[in-house]
């Protein structure tokens, strides 16, 4: 079996340099900018559903009292008060189509409450639910994008002797929210 050797020259890898530089750039052009940042100059993005993916959101920052902060061009910044009576659950969720985002932070007056971030498909009969987040803890801080369109939320499980208060502070995309 003969062994072949490749000899690169300089020349040869100016042009490979070239070459992933330039698909670099339509890389970022077509994909990247359409799908992370809403920028589509050449509306490949849109053809091809990237822009789904960023609606353009601000980011917001919340202070730790949750309180009301300010509205985005359509999107206001709510803040649920949900109470979890005692050794009891609640769940609490919001009506989201695939790929909508909602921003969220949830704190309790210092108790830790067992739950479960999970999903729920549209249309399904069987019972079927996705778990996203599962834990037991006093607050939690991030955001969401529906995987798929149904109804999407926390149901919560407090086994202390007190009620238990959840101040829940929201922003993004959602036809309705409620206790389930």
């Amino acid at each position: 079996m003969q062994q072949q050797t490749i000899t690169l020259t300089k020349a040869t890898l100016f042009k490979y340099t070239l070459f992933s530089m330039i698909f670099a750039v339509i890389t970022l052009i077509t994909v990247i900018l359409p799908a992370e940042y809403n920028i589509d100059p050449t509306g490949i993005g849109h053809t091809l559903g990237l822009t789904v993916f960023n609606k353009g959101e601000k980011s917001i920052t919340t202070p730790s009292s949750l309180e009301k902060i300010s509205e985005n061009a359509n999107k206001a910044v709510k803040t649920i008060k949900i109470m979890v009576p005692a050794q009891s659950g609640v769940e609490y969720k919001f009506t989201m189509q695939q790929y909508q985002k909602l921003t969220y932070q949830w704190v309790t007056n210092d108790a830790a409450l067992y739950f479960d971030l999970h999903g729920e498909p549209e249309g399904d009969t069987t019972g079927y639910f996705e778990s996203y987040a599962i834990a037991t803890l006093n607050s939690m801080k991030g955001s969401f994008t529906a995987p798929f369109s149904g109804v999407h939320g926390w149901y919560w499980n407090n086994t202390s002797n007190t009620p238990v208060i959840i101040q829940l502070t929201i922003q993004g995309d959602y036809t309705k929210h409620g206790l389930k």
